[in-house]
């Protein structure tokens, strides 16, 4: 199965309650943090919520 390596690369200073709570779903924290997320449905969507935050690869 296909996963996403996401990686936070700007600051959640600003940005909406429900945008940070998202990221703290994925496991972003701190600029810089990356995780491994599964290719599915509900990740997607969390992609496309904070999409101006983030950088996503292909793992």
């Amino acid at each position: 199965m296909a996963q996403y390596n996401i990686k936070l690369v700007k600051s959640l200073i600003g940005a909406k309650k429900d945008q940070i709570a998202t990221a703290d779903s994925l496991g972003l924290r701190k600029i810089g943090d990356s995780t491994v997320q599964p290719d599915n449905a509900q990740t997607k969507g969390k992609i496309k919520k904070i999409n101006h935050l983030i950088e996503v690869t292909e793992a």
